[in-house]
């Protein structure tokens, strides 16, 4: 025995060897083996024995194991080699029924010989409190790795504590596993493979996947643990879950294991559970019958004949599609090889476009940006499309002075009565439930009410908020990607009122001078090309359907204006004085006089010019030779019923000369004049035809068609549409460097745009904060979790309602003229815009449209602007409520017209005028609304505004 240690347990006596069981130790070290036999003693000396340190256990998985047991646990520690027999032990509370089998398994092992343990299976034993214990033997691979086997636990016994027996040490499973407690799972359940029974026979055919069903097949066990034979081999197992295995017989059929059997038997082998499914008969291939041979010869050629009209067919189907392949590359690597051939072009067009912009710049430091003010631009936002002053005029008339009083009373009142959250909202509720109160009406209603309570945008906002709320509830049942996609309803123009309101000082600090700057340069660009007055076609364009396909000659030509006080005054000190205007020899007379007044009245806003109608350009050649230029005249060619409108070039007006504005005293060109007063812009001038047959039509510098307008209408749609796919497909190179060229040109002041809009430099606007935190709020309510919606949301919103609408609109922030052209090419960067904001992938093919493939390598970098906005606006400090009301407070008062908000009010009471009975109806159903006498007083009102006797 160990020395001064405690005395050893002896095991029974051997003859060969003498057995004994350590006793615990305070510390580790060395101590001497000393055997004593009465009083005789004998001592080892050769090898001193060791105490160690306890072993410790840092690791142990998986925990989970079915009831039966056998699912392979790994545990790592430190010192495991020194353990003598490892046990892993789990007790339970067993019912009365459930009896101890086996041996304790902290008894000797049986014995092979004298000394030499031989490991014992699972045993179960009855503990002195009733408990039953299971333990197994584990086997020691080295000091670190342990592998134990999880004991079987019998049914009806509830586990209620997992431990190892290190010999005398102990160690629970959650302690070793880093706290997870250790897991028995039901017993799975395998349904047989045939429906028949376990009995029948499953029929499979070669290369199947055998679906077995069950239940809780996953809870207990791992796939790789999973064994499944089939005979005497395997199936291998490709998927486990809970309620299907899926494996992969072998080819052939395998041998049975048991030689009484004919056919191989289905079992799979979950740890100690082993269900065998019943037998697998392997379906044999069917054997063709013998043909005859003339059959077979038939049957050959018939083949050989199918093979080569499908690698016929398949060889013609991919010379197509290589063929169209390369088409679609050679298009791509030509507008690559244009892009950079015109390289060149576009730096020198740059340089000539910075030098005027440089210009302008100094320009505008004198005279500013030509901005709307504010009421003017929140009634084009309001009202778009319906002039400055869309409202009808207050109440005038003979007869009607006594009753303004009483109106003006009944519309306070009215104003008063909208304060009323409830009556409001279940005014716009009523009104929308309406079918004939159509989409238009919605719109004219929620911009009446957005100018009604412009003084209150603290109450318009919580309104708005409402009904974004109703709005998303209404969605997020159907598909809340739609929302805010179109304007259908009143909040959705509200949204857009309100956004256009809260932006309009950024619109004037930060976005403005970079809009205004591309729509110069648009300007000047497409000025310096020749435009075709009739079909409004330009030779410098981005919109491919304004692109002037003829290769048409001219030349640029400088003016001397003299701007006399007579024209109705220049601006500042032109009056008087020769001002240069750069035109072209091919420009009509009305798009000189457009030009000229661009020169002379550069920096004035628009709608202080004087109207190009209003006056006649005079050629000045010396004292006396005065001679007034229009667009038609005697002079005017005509040949074969087609009449040329009157250029410089007709006139031979020479380069420097000196031309004068002059008042329109006649109406000698009255068709001109008419001309010019269909389309203002100069550009869009329709083709004009006299109203009897063989009239003459204008054309200025292509003829837009020599097929008669009856011919056109019979001739067929279908060959129409091959023409224009076969003049689409070929593309004139021409085609492509003019609308490259052009975007090349403009791309910096794009960039510069879309910088300014997407940009966070600086604060971003509270408005904008305020709304995507709200957006944020309703996506959170309603569960809706998917990135891409919430995008959308913010896009419809923000970017497409109200940026969008602003790059195809600059007359609704700046006084200016917006002609055919410039909106055209307004548009494609407008529809740019849009594309960048989508979520999906923009994709472009041989077939897409050009506008598309012309900014079809921008769109990711702005995608990824776009992007990079959204994200650096939602990890911004939140905006206060405090600071948002105190922000539309003082935008509250930036509207100050009264008259129109009295005007707003009344064309307001006629729609509700419309559903009155309804509207009363609503109001006294509601039982907030009877508490507030809300029908009474719209009744009070109708008393006074129409002088209706009501029942009051």
């Amino acid at each position: 025995m160990p020395d001064p240690s405690p005395p050893c347990s002896w095991e029974p006596v051997c003859p060969e060897a003498i057995v004994c069981r350590t006793m615990p130790q305070a510390s580790p070290g060395e101590a001497v083996v000393r055997v004593v036999f009465g009083r005789a003693q004998r001592t080892l000396l050769a090898s001193p024995f060791h105490y160690t340190a306890n072993p410790q256990l840092l690791a142990a998985e998986p925990s989970v194991s079915f009831r039966g047991g056998g699912r392979l646990i790994r545990v790592r520690g430190t010192g495991l080699d020194v353990v003598r027999r490892p046990l892993l032990s789990v007790w339970l509370e067993a019912a009365a029924e459930v009896q101890a089998v086996g041996a304790h398994p902290w008894d000797p092992p049986p014995r092979r010989s004298c000394g030499a343990p031989a490991a014992a299976p699972q045993a179960c034993i009855q503990l002195e409190t009733g408990w039953l214990q299971c333990s197994t033997v584990c086997s020691v691979n080295s000091s670190s790795l342990l592998l134990c086997r999880s004991p079987a636990v019998p049914d009806g016994a509830s586990p209620r504590r997992v431990f190892f027996s290190l010999d005398n040490v102990h160690v629970d499973f959650a302690s070793a596993s880093g706290g997870q407690d250790f897991l028995y799972q039901p017993n799975p359940r395998l349904a047989p493979l045939s429906r028949e029974g376990p009995i029948r026979p499953y029929r499979l055919k070669p290369g199947n996947i055998l679906d077995v069903e069950g239940e809780g097949l996953n809870l207990g066990i791992s796939k790789e643990e999973v064994r499944v034979h089939i005979g005497d081999s395997e199936c291998l197992v490709q998927t486990l879950t809970l309620t299907h295995l899926y494996c992969e017989p072998p080819p052939r059929a395998p041998h049975p294991t048991n030689g009484s059997s004919t056919l191989p038997q289905f079992v799979v082998q979950m740890g100690n559970v082993r269900l065998a499914l019943g037998p697998v008969q392997y379906e044999e291939e069917p054997v063709l019958s013998a043909f005859p041979v003339e059959a077979q010869v038939g049957l050959g050629l018939g083949a050989a004949v199918l093979i080569a009209a499908v690698l016929l067919l398949t060889l013609m189907y991919r010379h197509k599609s290589k063929q169209a392949l390369r088409d679609y590359q050679k298009v791509l690597v030509q507008l690559e090889n244009l892009e950079i051939g015109v390289g060149d072009q576009c730096r020198k067009e740059f340089t000539d476009l910075m030098t005027e912009m440089t210009d302008l710049s100094s320009d505008l430091e004198a005279s500013g940006i030509p901005f709307l003010d504010y009421c003017t631009y929140a009634e084009r936002v309001f009202f778009p499309g319906r002039g400055s002053c869309p409202l009808q005029p207050a109440l005038e008339g003979p007869g009607e002075e006594g009753r303004r009083a009483p109106v003006h009373q009944g519309l306070m009142q009215l104003s008063n009565l909208l304060n009323s959250k409830l009556f409001l909202l279940t005014l716009i509720h009523t009104l929308e439930e309406q079918p004939s109160f159509s989409q238009r009406d919605r719109c004219h209603v929620a911009s009446l009410l957005s100018l009604a309570l412009h003084g209150k945008l603290e109450y318009l906002t919580d309104i708005m908020r409402t009904l974004l709320g109703n709005l998303a509830a209404h969605y997020v049942h159907r598909n809340p990607k739609l929302m805010l996609r179109r304007t259908e309803t009143m909040v959705e123009k509200l949204l857009t009122n309100w956004v256009s309101i809260c932006l309009y000082s950024f619109l004037r600090e930060v976005a403005g001078e970079p809009l205004y700057m591309l729509l110069r340069a648009i300007q000047y660009q497409v000025d310096k090309g020749p435009v075709d007055a009739v079909t409004g076609k330009a030779k410098r364009t981005l919109n491919d359907s304004r692109l002037l396909r003829e290769d048409v000659e001219f030349q640029p030509l400088t003016l001397m204006v003299l701007a006399s006080p007579g024209a109705g005054g220049a601006a500042g000190s032109g009056a008087g004085q020769h001002v240069p205007a750069r035109v072209l020899d091919t420009d009509t007379i009305t798009q000189v006089k457009e030009k000229v007044l661009d020169q002379v009245y550069k920096g004035t806003p628009f709608s202080q010019r004087p109207s190009v109608h209003d006056l006649d350009l005079e050629w000045r050649s010396g004292v006396a030779g005065h001679l007034t230029l229009s667009d038609e005249d005697l002079t005017s060619v005509t040949q074969n019923q087609w009449k040329r409108l009157n250029t410089l070039q007709h006139y031979k007006v020479p380069d420097g000369a000196t031309v004068g504005l002059i008042p329109q005293l006649h109406n000698g060109g009255a068709v001109s004049q008419s001309l010019a007063q269909s389309c203002p812009s100069g550009e869009n001038i329709p083709m004009l035809e006299d109203g009897e047959e063989g009239g003459v039509r204008l054309w200025h510098l292509v003829k837009a068609t020599e097929e008669p307008e009856g011919a056109k209408a019979r001739r067929s749609s279908l060959k129409e549409r091959e023409r224009e796919r076969a003049r689409a497909k070929a593309i004139p190179e021409i085609y492509l460097t003019r609308l490259l060229s052009m975007k090349g040109t403009l791309q910096k002041f794009v960039d510069d745009t879309f910088q300014a809009i997407l940009s966070v430099n600086r604060p971003v606007p509270i408005a904008v904060k305020y709304l995507f935190d709200f957006l944020d709020e309703l996506a959170e309510k309603h569960g809706i979790l998917d990135p891409e919606t919430l995008h959308i949301w913010k896009t419809n919103s923000l970017l497409l309602r109200f940026w969008v609408n602003t790059l195809k609109n600059p007359q609704v922030i700046f006084d200016v003229r917006v002609s055919d052209n410039v909106d055209a090419i307004l548009a494609v960067i407008a529809q740019t815009f849009m594309d960048s904001c989508t979520v999906s992938e923009h994709k472009v093919g041989r077939d897409s449209p050009v506008n598309k493939l012309l900014y079809a390598r921008e769109i990711p970098r702005y995608k990824q602007m776009v992007e990079r906005y959204y994200s650096d606006i939602r990890q911004s400090s939140p905006a206060s409520y405090q600071e948002m009301n105190s922000t539309l407070a003082e935008l509250s008062g930036n509207y100050t017209s009264a008259p129109h908000c009295l005007e707003a009010l009344q064309e307001l009471y006629s729609h509700i005028h419309r559903y009155y009975d309804q509207v009363i109806s609503a109001l006294e159903e509601d039982p907030m609304g009877q508490k507030m006498q809300l029908a009474c007083r719209l009744q009070q009102i109708a008393a006074l505004v129409e002088n209706k006797v009501t029942d009051l």
